[in-house]
């Protein structure tokens, strides 16, 4: 099968660089017109590169040595050696190529490394078997390389032959690829870190340290949402989040969970929606202006019992486990883009972490880890990771307004949900959760022993109830180490000035060097 015309002047919008011919990924989806985007544009050059590669604006320019014959072969075979790969497109591409082509590639060679991932790729992402005999006994090969990607537990396709270490299943999969950051990342074994910091103090400031914790994640992945709860709902959800972990992951789990998060269902049904969904704007007439739109209502069921398969495979615990961190980006991202709820999508999403984290034992028993705070405190980088992934998606959906300003799908969009490259994700989630553990829980944890102290030396000087005292620390602390007029004139109004004195000095004096921004 020839691939023709692969000089186009524009590529997803981008131009295609003078002298040089679309290769691998974006060539077959131009070629054979596929509905799926590319992120990493490849092209040949007429010419030699310097270093065999190149980048140029939006392409990843090769050597003209590179160059592959103008096949369904060729480009696939240059894509599967150079390029990340895609599944949405590859998938896409083994579809829409005609079967006998595919067929041919595996009769050629069928003891070969390249045919036989084709061959598995084709039957377990398409579900379609080929009218083709088993393999050969030779030496299995590896689905993805684990050089080159971060891999699940192997098992033999024996058909193939070969070694299915897959994240999950044809039904939903993620990529992450092995990035010098996630390799420095998970090289810190973070887990560990946090026990040390635990083991070093005691229990009752351990506890105090969780509660405060907990309740600021829960107040952030609220805030997230442009939401200021009332305590007791923050409170609620911040003992269902404290349970997560504790029941496996699957729809009544999540149903539960949903319940407790939304508390009053008379206007938002629980569980699983019944009507499409996105994320953005209406205009002025109440027209949707979506940024992004949730997987069709009709594939719900399929793809979160994808999503639960993909969980249940990567929770099996030994030595070559999949990272807890890793697992916890695949589960959650991948929950949040396909938006399964009306309402509570990103708090679920959130509220995930806490269920990996804590199923694996990442996390220390009775501990949560604010993750939501960082994400707070960095959210254009939370929204730049959400948007990187779904802003591409947007053009290959078909959708219109209905008249209550909802929007309604009208194309098969099940796999932009089910193939999704995890990698910026789990990067982003790693990068929050060594927030909290090398600064966040250090000092909580260091702020309470301060507090504690700054308690005694206030009692053992004048005697107090406990909450004037630990008043006292909040007001001299939040007004730059002196206690305002108002306050001197209202709540302490009975101390001498000697007393206070005493009582500022020491407050300062406990506090000093540690930062005010709590």
């Amino acid at each position: 099968m020839q691939l023709d015309d692969l000089r186009p002047a524009f590529f997803q919008d981008e131009p295609l660089p003078e002298g040089t011919e679309l290769a691998g990924w974006s060539a077959l989806v131009h070629a054979l017109n596929v509905e799926a985007p590319v992120r990493t544009l490849s092209a040949t050059s007429d010419k030699h590169v310097r270093g065999n590669k190149r980048h140029e604006a939006a392409w990843d320019i090769y050597d003209k040595r590179y160059r592959p014959e103008p096949t369904l072969e060729g480009h696939l075979t240059f894509a599967l050696r150079h390029e990340p790969i895609d599944l949405l497109v590859l998938k896409r591409v083994l579809e829409d190529a005609p079967v006998e082509e595919v067929t041919d590639i595996i009769k050629r060679t069928p003891t070969g490394a390249f045919s036989r991932r084709v061959w598995f790729f084709y039957e377990t992402l398409t579900g379609k078997r080929l009218d083709l005999d088993d393999a050969p006994t030779v030496t299995a090969v590896d689905a993805l390389d684990p050089k080159l990607y971060f891999t699940g537990k192997e098992k033999i396709s024996l058909r193939h032959r070969v070694r299915d270490n897959l994240l999950g299943t044809g039904a939903l999969c993620p990529i992450i690829r092995r990035t010098p950051k996630l390799e420095e990342l998970i090289a810190k074994d973070l887990a560990s870190q946090a026990q040390e910091t635990i083991g070093r103090t005691g229990a009752q400031v351990i506890a105090r340290a969780a509660s405060f914790l907990m309740l600021a994640d829960s107040r952030a992945s609220f805030e997230i949402e442009g939401e200021r709860p009332p305590i007791n709902r923050l409170e609620r959800w911040a003992r269902a989040v404290l349970e997560a972990g504790k029941r496996p992951l699957n729809q009544t789990e999540i149903y539960r969970l949903h319940r407790i998060l939304i508390g009053d269902d008379r206007f938002t049904t629980i569980g699983y929606r019944e009507e499409g969904v996105f994320l953005g704007e209406r205009d002025h007439n109440h027209e949707p202006v979506p940024e992004f739109i949730g997987a069709r209502h009709e594939d719900l069921m399929d793809l979160m019992t994808g999503l639960n398969e993909c969980n249940n495979r990567l929770r099996i615990t030994d030595i070559a486990d999949v990272d807890p961190v890793l697992q916890a980006a695949c589960i959650a991202f991948g929950f949040v883009y396909i938006h399964p709820l009306a309402d509570g999508n990103g708090r679920l999403h959130r509220c995930l972490i806490h269920h990996v984290l804590a199923e694996r034992g990442f996390t220390p028993k009775g501990m949560v880890f604010p993750v939501s705070s960082v994400m707070l405190d960095r959210i254009d980088d939370y929204r730049n990771v959400l948007q990187g992934h779904s802003g591409p998606l947007m053009p290959t959906i078909d959708w219109h307004a209905l008249p209550n300003g909802n929007v309604a799908v009208t194309n098969d969009t099940s796999d932009l949900y089910r193939f999704y490259d995890c990698t910026s994700e789990a990067e982003f989630l790693y990068e929050c959760v060594l927030r909290t553990i090398e600064n966040d829980l250090p000092r909580e944890i260091e702020y309470l022993k301060r507090h504690d102290a700054a308690m005694t030396a206030i009692m053992n000087a004048v005697e107090m109830p406990d909450r004037l005292a630990d008043n006292f620390i909040m007001f001299v602390r939040q007004n730059g180490g002196t206690l305002a007029k108002r306050r001197r004139e209202k709540e302490f109004a009975k101390l001498t000035d000697d007393e206070l004195a005493l009582l500022t000095t020491a407050v300062n004096d406990i506090f000093q060097d540690f930062p005010d921004d709590r």
